[in-house]
């Protein structure tokens, strides 16, 4: 850390500050500190504490490596970026690839979160790029480069999910575009024609002796040439494909979903090709170098000419010498082609207008863990112009998920609704929940529980001009009737869609490991009584489309015989997570009455009582459900004892019979297969886990219960051990 900075001093940072290594001061007191102190000292105010806590991060405290150059300039009069690469043709063109390959590995750095200011913009070419355009190989290359980060930029900041990494869309006023580049594949296509023309030509019989005469040579080793031209064919078609997979993907109305599939098959192809050139890259680097491979960043192993980490240092906030780790190449190929497999299956989208397969896409989505780029990507599908793939208002979204007549669904409904504040608000509602749900999961988590509350405050306006009966509408009096219904039926529908949010919110607490063991029994429980709830809300949503006349709801696993027929999956899907979380609490709850510690809580800190109300604040506040308490949570599960173990496996075979139904009906090619046979997976272990448990006899002193998550992210497997 600078000395006296961090500790608040008006000690400017510059060209005298002097850096000291204080990794041992901060380990000595980190291990003198105790559970919830924080180092205090004169002018170390609890703000300067709080960001102390962001020193050594990678991404909000990298470190800018110092090299010697003050400015770009100085770095290109002392050599630093030759143009050409070097006097050796053959030379020349394998530095170029060195440096087409540490840009990649810049770019899929940049793309993790690091700024542009150290990661692309660390290669001079790029700052220069007017250097570079008597090269014709590294010119075209660096131009598609520079327009495809440009396009990166501009969907990211338009979808607005730049704001988890605030690193990511800053410029820092670097020329990321400049007049010129809209030719950038022009320029690139006339290079790579060339190149063909070479590759073909020295591949010609002929060519072992002599090259062709209108064709110049690459380079001069003949030997070298085909392995050359190959290498960077690839490296130049990929790119360009890259460009076309990002321009198809923001044409509107997802008019250029199939194109881009094609090229991003293009890229993967290119990929593998570049990965394999990497051994004759090697091998054709050391006869030029006497040192041994010491570079991670290029298929050669040798570290490229042309980048210098400290250039852009001045337009930064003061950093330690140290600069910030990129990807290995290896790295780079595999995000890649990550990132052009989760591309991909954006473009698979089902485009369709419900809801419930627009979600249920989404998360599905988010289980591959997208990285920003394809999120953002995703998001500008979903969204164009505030209107669902650019061609359906969200209204329509709304009114089609309503049980009423087709023929008086969107030109009568509109009518009704059009003055209603509430159905207004409702769209914009809608628009941000699907926003929020294509972010990070740690940011769609905290979004998640702020709009618990927004959405059960329309849900009671909805409700209130329910009872008054004629709501905020403009209609006559002979379809007052039917409008009244209709908006009893946009009430379901608004609490179906807040208990999804609250399932949601509930479940992506495991994957962020915000539960401790302890703990797991409560959040079950809470987990079922609103998939309990969100299942009613369902049931009469579908049994009003499916008959005027009402049905009585039946919750859990009390569905009609016949109802496989008449039901969508995705109700029969929740009622294998009612039977689940009721079936996983239970369990914990009777092995937690054992001396089997793992289940039980902890008083050091903090009550469960106190716990209960952290991990469920915000629900509670939302009345999600109403009147649910802690101390319904104690009674709920006070009857729970480890001598009815074997009662509680019950659950699993519900599931089990379900999933069967569910598999059959779907077969194996549906989207919900694979979720299924996770489902059925906890299922059966957790039912031979409690029948051993049964078996073996819960005063057992050794035996020793645990909970795995290998199987589902949200549900875990009994594991029992012996100690």
């Amino acid at each position: 850390m600078e000395g006296g900075t961090l500790l608040g001093s008006s000690i400017p940072s510059g060209e005298q500050t002097v850096w000291a290594d204080a990794s041992h001061l901060v380990q000595a007191a980190c291990d003198d500190l105790q559970d919830g102190e924080l180092i205090y000292g004169e002018n170390f105010s609890l703000f300067a504490a709080m960001s102390a806590l962001e020193i050594m991060d990678p991404k909000m405290d990298s470190g800018m490596e110092k090299c010697g150059y003050r400015s770009v300039e100085e770095a290109i009069e002392t050599g630093a970026a030759p143009i050409p690469l070097s006097l050796d043709r053959t030379l020349d063109v394998q530095r170029c690839i060195d440096v087409m390959d540490h840009l990649m590995a810049c770019e899929a750095t940049w793309h993790r979160g690091h700024s542009l200011a150290q990661t692309v913009f660390s290669c001079i070419y790029l700052l220069k790029m007017e250097r570079t355009s008597s090269h014709a190989l590294l010119h075209s290359y660096c131009r598609v480069f520079r327009a495809t980060c440009n396009m990166v930029v501009s969907a990211v900041s338009d979808a607005r999910t730049h704001e988890e990494e605030d690193l990511f869309a800053l410029s820092y006023g670097l020329p990321l575009k400049e007049q010129g580049d809209e030719k950038c594949l022009s320029i690139l296509n006339s290079v790579e024609e060339t190149l063909s023309r070479q590759l073909r030509a020295c591949r010609a019989p002929s060519s072992k002796k002599k090259f062709s005469e209108d064709v110049d040579s690459l380079q001069p080793i003949v030997e070298l040439e085909e392995g050359f031209c190959k290498a960077l064919l690839c490296r130049l078609r990929f790119r360009k494909h890259f460009y076309h997979v990002l321009t198809c993907m923001r044409k509107s109305q997802g008019r250029g979903l199939e194109l881009a599939r094609k090229h991003i098959a293009a890229c993967l192809s290119e990929l593998s090709l570049i990965l394999s050139s990497v051994d004759f890259l090697r091998l054709s680097a050391k006869r030029f170098q006497q040192d041994e491979p010491n570079c991670l960043t290029t298929a050669s192993g040798y570290k490229p000419i042309g980048f210098a980490a400290n250039l852009n240092s001045k337009l930064m906030a003061p950093a330690p010498p140290r600069s910030i780790k990129l990807l290995s190449w290896n790295e780079t190929i595999s995000y890649f082609e990550k990132l052009l497999h989760d591309l991909d299956t954006i473009c698979s989208c089902p485009m369709e207008l419900s809801l419930e397969g627009i979600l249920h896409f989404v998360v599905q989505f988010q289980k591959c863990q997208p990285d920003l780029v394809s999120r953002s990507l995703l998001q500008l599908l979903l969204i164009q112009d505030m209107k669902l793939y650019g061609r359906h208002s969200f209204s329509d979204v709304i009114i089609q998920s309503l049980p009423v007549p087709e023929d008086l669904k969107v030109q009568e409904l509109h009518k009704g609704f059009q003055n209603a504040e509430f159905f207004t608000q409702l769209g914009q509602f809608l628009v941000y929940f699907l926003k929020v749900v294509c972010t990070n999961s740690a940011w769609q988590r905290r979004k998640l529980g702020k709009m618990l509350q927004e959405w059960s405050a329309i849900s009671i306006q909805l409700e209130l001009a329910f009872s008054a009966g004629q709501g905020e509408m403009t209609t006559s009096s002979t379809n007052q009737n039917l409008y009244a219904k209709t908006l009893n039926h946009l009430l379901i529908w608004t609490e179906e869609q807040t208990y999804w949010i609250a399932s949601r919110f509930l479940m992506l607490g495991f994957e962020l490991d915000l539960y401790s063991p302890c703990e797991y029994c409560m959040v079950y429980w809470y987990m079922y009584v609103v998939f309990i709830n969100r299942l009613e809300k369902m049931q009469l949503r579908l049994s009003a489309s499916h008959s005027n006349a009402p049905r009585s709801v039946k919750k859990r696993r009390d569905l009609p015989k016949d109802a496989a027929s008449e039901f969508p999956p995705s109700l029969f899907l929740l009622q294998c997570y009612i039977c689940l979380a009721e079936g996983t609490a239970m369990m914990l709850a009777a092995l937690s009455s054992t001396v089997n510690r793992a289940f039980q809580a902890p008083n050091i800190f903090n009550t469960e009582q106190e716990r209960f109300i952290q991990h469920f604040d915000l629900l509670q506040r939302a009345h999600l459900p109403d009147g649910v308490t802690y101390q319904l949570y104690r009674e709920s599960i006070a009857h729970a004892h480890i001598s009815n173990i074997g009662k509680y496996s019950q659950y699993f075979v519900d599931v089990q019979k379900i999933v069967a139904v569910l598999k059959a009906k779907l077969g194996e090619g549906a989207s919900k297969f694979a979720e299924l046979q996770q489902i059925e997976q906890v299922a059966e272990h957790n039912r031979i886990a409690l029948g051993i448990i049964d078996k073996l006899g819960p005063s057992d002193p050794s035996l020793r219960v645990t909970l795995e998550f290998d199987c589902h992210p949200c549900f875990g497997v009994a594991t029992i051990k012996r100690h």
